[in-house]
């Protein structure tokens, strides 16, 4: 299978390239490339320009923002077959990172060269509303961040990523769950013990597993 074969198979795997018919297929991975990069890569510096737009294929991400005491603020996972590149203006031959962008796993990368695509595709109209639905999926992101950092007390905010991110809260360690929920490690002992009195969640093998997804999830909702 040629280079270009296999890039045409990526991008019509992808929904956000759905709507486009094969021509737009061809032409877009003529100027498309499929990168690996390890675990630790920093994609993005947060206000870094970049003329590629990004999507992760394979692997996970993570988007934060350090403050002014140099500590780090955890904003939202990237998963695969979603768009790593944060748009804020389509308008521009660049794309200003909004947060840094850090890999959790070797990852690979869909790169597509920003002012080809958006000359050829949004300036006519085209994927314009896979973008609107990327800008909604940023507001939402933007506002489970501000329920979990000022509205949700620290038993929600733990149901919440058992719930919705098990699989990584089974492979970080504590102390850096802790720093992604922004509650002290003692607290997050005291909510998953709590959780297993409750026989909500349970732990085998050093791994969380939940029993009763139905009472998870109305923690979640409350």
């Amino acid at each position: 299978m040629s280079k270009n074969t296999s890039i045409k198979s990526v991008l019509s795997s992808l929904d956000f390239f759905s709507s486009l018919n094969i021509e737009q297929i061809d032409f877009l991975a003529s100027i498309c490339s499929v990168n690996s990069y390890s675990k630790n890569y920093i994609v993005y510096y947060e206000k870094q320009k970049s003329d590629s737009l990004l999507f992760l294929l394979e692997g996970l991400a993570k988007a934060y923002k350090i403050d002014k005491h140099n500590n780090e603020i955890f904003l939202h996972y990237i998963y695969p077959n979603s768009l790593i590149s944060e748009i804020s203006n389509i308008k521009e031959d660049t794309i200003v990172s909004f947060s840094n962008i850090e890999l959790l796993e070797d990852s690979q990368i869909l790169n597509i060269d920003y002012k080809k695509f958006r000359e050829n595709f949004l300036e006519k109209g085209f994927l314009c509303s896979a973008f609107a639905n990327e800008i909604v999926l940023k507001s939402q992101q933007l506002r489970s961040l501000i329920n979990r950092e000022f509205i949700f007390n620290s038993v929600v905010k733990v149901a919440m990523m058992l719930h919705d991110d098990l699989n990584i809260f089974n492979n970080l360690k504590r102390s850096e769950i802790s720093l992604i929920l922004h509650i002290q490690p003692e607290t997050l002992s005291r909510v998953l013990n709590r959780l297993k009195r409750d026989k909500i969640i349970d732990s085998k093998s050093g791994k969380i597993v939940v029993l009763d997804k139905e009472s998870l999830l109305s923690i979640c909702e409350e």
